[in-house]
């Protein structure tokens, strides 16, 4: 009917379907003078079958004619407000409200979709969203109904529900976003986003500031304040998809075209100064970092990927020209010329301007991150001769490192000490990779490996010491043997002088590593129990509150992973953590010593009664004491989470589950 007879289609069938969706609009006009605060606009019995008739219809039924797009659109921001709502409390509506919304992100054209996205973030007008007069309210059956929200007339209150409810709505906006990842539409709208921020601040660079001028209207400080809350409402969103959208975000090269072209366009358009310029910086090496190691060869590059990066090409040459620092600009050539020889001309120009850049002004924050993006693509030509002699000829290309010859690994081993911090990541997961294929040469150097690895921990850059991090766990799950003393011995070593924070720091990093050694061995962790419980219950005792809270962390994790082979050393770790639990002045200390508890009673589960028998006495009057006594919040929430737990297994033991069975017996 809706092919055929539109217009009756929708008079007759889609505005009354979608009628209690549009009373709540803000684009409909309430009667409020004629109803009162609390009044129910929609109930939750009329509210539920409109959503899920509008699932039947539309998502099953399938049919994305611009009919049913165009009459769903004027009431997504309802079911956005609506799912968005179901995401904070428990409700059968959050199911069918996000298949609506994906459904209509799917089937609408790509540049239809991120203007809905843009009007259920608060950035547009083109979705009408829920009135401001009404509330969401939960249901009694497990739905929610349409009310009319009381006048607030406390300002902060008012304040303050009005900012929980756009940060409730950004958040779901970005797991509503994961979901379009595949279809690349999540990468089109961060990439929205960047263009947003870009015109925003550009525009509040014109804008002169009504605050700070004398004679400014109430009309220009209204808009001023506008544009701000604006600008603030695009951070939010965009720092929002940065932590919560995966790095699968760009699914091919022209939208990591159009994400460097939106940072490198805001670069030419303010150049970083006054008090944000670290970040502008950061921001513009990380875009110039990324068009690096594309050049370099972190994607397989074709022709027509070289047609799409020299769209780039006249924002860098006029970022040479234009930009305050000599040095960026001396990069930005660089980038230019590699994109313009299709990289052939990329390793050495690129190599010597981010040293240059990295040595100007070691103690900025600004120039750093630029002076280093462009290090890989100089690492990998210099590294790619000793690599290809190497290789089999046979082989085909795949994502795998080849086995170097000595001089390559060697290589690799010299530039795990550059001073660019992303030539020695990389260097760093080049030799992991190594250690994991278990390449004889690296076996043979492994103790070399470990210095390497363990020097390149205390660095201060998290891009480094997390690959440092990784290469030592790998190292030791190959070679537990040699290696486990060695981190052990540097675990359990105590600082000096005016080393003890770096150490602290330092010791913590090497009890995450002993962590991940310990879920690689599984099993085998018997082995080593011991002496890593002792480095543990040794760090529990350290002056520096922060590596008490890691120990303790790290031994309830073990404690968790042993299990019932816990024996007798299981009366050395409850005293220490029933001692911490009560009498360490730091709450952050009694917190992590109360999880140990939670962690060995989840891990123990059934067995709880065996292992715990002559200790579950004592655990359990730790975990009332806490409960009543404690003052910090979130320790009494470990300790509640404990005693239920601990009930939990109690009931199991004390009322096993009945198995009811039928048998069918066959007289003689």
């Amino acid at each position: 009917m809706a092919r055929e007879q539109p217009q009756l289609a929708e008079r007759l069938l889609l505005q009354p379907l979608l009628a209690p969706l549009r009373r709540c609009s803000e684009a409909t006009e309430l009667a409020l003078q004629d109803l009162t605060a609390g009044a129910v606009l929609v109930p939750e019995a009329e509210l539920g079958s409109c959503v899920e008739d509008v699932l039947k219809v539309f998502v099953v039924g399938n049919d994305s004619s611009s009919l049913l797009l165009g009459s769903l659109q004027p009431v997504l921001g309802v079911v956005f407000s609506l799912y968005s709502f179901a995401r904070q409390n428990v409700s059968y509506l959050r199911s069918p409200c996000q298949d609506i919304l994906l459904w209509f992100l799917e089937k609408a054209e790509r540049e239809q979709a991120l203007a809905v996205l843009g009007g259920l973030a608060g950035l547009s007008s083109h979705v009408p969203t829920l009135h401001p007069r009404c509330q969401l309210q939960v249901g009694s059956e497990g739905g929610a109904a349409v009310v009319l929200q009381e006048t607030i007339s406390d300002e902060d209150e008012a304040l303050y529900q009005k900012i929980s409810l756009e940060q409730c709505h950004v958040e779901s906006l970005v797991e509503l976003v994961s979901h379009c990842q595949k279809s690349g539409l999540a990468g089109d709208f961060f990439i929205h986003c960047l263009k947003e921020l870009t015109q925003v601040a550009a525009e509040d660079e014109e804008a002169p500031n009504p605050a700070v001028e004398p004679g400014g209207s109430l009309l220009e400080l209204e808009q001023h304040q506008a544009r701000q809350g604006r600008k603030l409402l695009v951070l939010q969103l965009v720092a929002a998809l940065c932590q919560g959208v995966s790095d699968t975000v760009f699914t091919d090269i022209e939208q990591v075209q159009q994400f460097l072209a939106a940072v490198l366009q805001r670069a030419c358009a303010h150049p970083a100064r006054g008090p944000g310029a670290a970040a502008e910086a950061q921001t513009l090496a990380m875009a110039m970092g990324l068009v690096a190691a594309v050049l370099g060869g972190a994607v397989q590059l074709k022709s027509s990927d070289f047609a799409v990066l020299k769209r780039l090409v006249p924002l860098l040459e006029e970022l040479s020209r234009s930009y305050p620092e000599p040095l960026t600009q001396e990069l930005a050539s660089d980038l230019r010329i590699a994109i313009l020889t299709h990289g052939a001309c990329s390793a050495g120009s690129l190599g010597t301007a981010a040293h240059g850049l990295l040595g100007a002004q070691p103690g900025t924050a600004a120039p750093s991150p630029a002076g280093r993006a462009p290090s890989p693509p100089a690492h990998r030509d210099s590294s790619s001769t000793g690599q290809s002699r190497g290789r089999d000829p046979g082989a085909s290309a795949a994502p795998r490192a080849p086995s170097p010859a000595p001089g390559g690994l060697q290589e690799l081993l010299e530039s795990a000490c550059d001073p660019q911090p992303p030539a020695r990541a990389a260097a760093l997961r080049h030799l992991a990779s190594l250690v994991t294929q278990r390449d004889p040469e690296a076996a043979r150097l492994q103790e070399k490996l470990l210095q390497v690895f363990l020097e390149n921990v205390q660095h201060e850059d998290a891009f480094v010491y997390l690959s440092a991090i990784q290469g030592v766990a790998l190292l030791s799950s190959e070679y537990p043997e040699r290696i486990l003393p060695v981190l052990l011995a540097q675990y359990e070593r105590p600082a000096q002088g005016k080393e003890d924070t770096m150490a602290a720091v330092t010791r913590m990093k090497l009890g995450e590593v002993l962590m991940r050694v310990t879920r690689a061995l599984g099993d085998m962790v018997f082995r080593h129990r011991e002496p890593l419980i002792r480095a543990f219950l040794r760090g529990a005792r350290d002056p520096d509150g922060a590596l008490r809270a890691s120990s303790l962390s790290n031994l309830g994790e073990l404690c968790q992973h042993l299990g019932f082979q816990l024996g007798s050393i299981i009366h050395e770790v409850t005293c220490c953590v029933t001692a911490i639990a009560r009498t360490d002045p730091e709450a952050e200390v009694r917190r992590a010593a109360v999880h140990v508890v939670v962690l060995l009673l989840r891990g123990l589960s059934e067995k709880v009664t065996e292992v715990l028998r002559d200790v579950l006495r004592d655990l359990y009057r730790l975990l009332k004491h806490v409960a009543t006594a404690e003052r910090d919040a979130a320790t009494v929430l470990h300790a509640q989470l404990a005693l239920e737990e601990l009930d939990a297994a109690m009931r199991r033991v004390l009322f096993p589950p009945q198995t009811l069975e039928k048998k069918i017996v066959v007289l003689p």
